[in-house]
């Protein structure tokens, strides 16, 4: 693994990959201008570059030697441009081909979980030409979430707690990428760890006004409430911060990767893992950084000195 320095980097030309064509388009463009503006102000020579489908040509035409992905969802976040940079022989930030792909498929990523002995809420998920009654038939308990196996940002994410709503959250959710996952609903505390190259950052509450964290919530609710570090014992953070590491260990992540879980009468859940974590001005890991000393611009520098090759 290529070791850089600052002065190396420096020397390089960069490439912040954010945009593209995935429905999280909108908010990969602002983390990319975000990370854009960091990397600038610490002097590295980068450029924003927004992905089409011709994107070795972008590439080799502006010169990039290193690639700061920061592609949300389809596209980028997947393992697809990973996969280009390797061939162009262009070392890039954050988690490699086959992390990217496993961690971007909720059921695989729960399959993992499960097979590591990290606790998950119980899933199944929709078959080709299954109908909720089938589902219910294999004793699936409302209520339910029901969310795309491909999407980030809780795109398309529903929860059902009646035979209609899980009718109208399927049909929703067959509208997006991938398969449908269908997860027991646990009605408890939202909690989120940022790993940061193998270092665990402090957890994160999240408490959304109307109770769901949705994309809504996400990136345009100024109401959101975020404590950090969550109000836990010592003993609870340590085992949900380990659980967080061993995730990101068991999917084989690099750089920054973010673990999400749902906490109620005791227990704590293992929900997803983002390899690509969002850097706006609500997101998590900028928050979760910045409570353990860690400031914008030193965030960014540290996920880009840890840019590789070979994964």
């Amino acid at each position: 693994m290529k070791r850089w320095t600052t002065e190396k980097m420096q020397k390089k030309k960069i490439g912040v990959l954010a945009g593209g064509w995935s429905v999280e388009r909108d908010v990969s463009l602002r983390t990319g201008q975000a990370a854009l503006a960091a990397l600038s102000a610490r002097g590295y020579r980068a450029q924003l570059i927004d992905p089409d489908h011709h994107l070795p040509q972008q590439l080799y035409d502006a010169g990039i030697e290193v690639a700061f992905v920061a592609l949300h969802g389809q596209g980028g976040e997947d393992g697809t441009v990973q996969g280009l940079l390797e061939v162009m022989q262009i070392p890039y930030s954050g988690s490699g081909v086959l992390a990217s792909s496993m961690a971007m498929d909720k059921i695989v990523t729960k399959q993992l979980l499960v097979y590591h002995g990290i606790q998950t809420p119980g899933f199944d998920y929709v078959k080709p030409g299954e109908t909720p009654d089938d589902l219910l038939r294999r004793c699936l308990r409302l209520p339910v979430v029901v969310k795309p196996s491909r999407e980030g940002s809780t795109v398309g994410i529903s929860i059902a707690r009646n035979k209609q709503e899980l009718e109208a959250g399927l049909d929703a959710a067959a509208q997006l990428h991938g398969s449908l996952l269908v997860e027991d609903y646990i009605d408890g505390a939202e909690l989120t760890v940022s790993v940061v190259n193998e270092q665990v950052l402090p957890i994160i509450q999240i408490v959304p006004q109307g109770g769901f964290y949705d994309y809504q919530a996400k990136y345009a609710s100024t109401t959101t409430r975020y404590l950090v570090p969550a109000p836990l014992s010592s003993e609870v953070t340590g085992q949900i911060q380990d659980a967080a590491l061993r995730a990101c260990r068991a999917l084989g992540c690099r750089g920054a990767a973010r673990v999400d879980f749902m906490m109620a009468n005791g227990c704590f859940y293992c929900i997803e893992v983002n390899t690509i974590p969002g850097m706006t001005a609500t997101s998590l890991l900028p928050k979760a950084a910045a409570a353990a000393g860690i400031a914008f611009e030193e965030l960014v520098e540290m996920i880009l000195l840890d840019a590789d090759l070979v994964k």
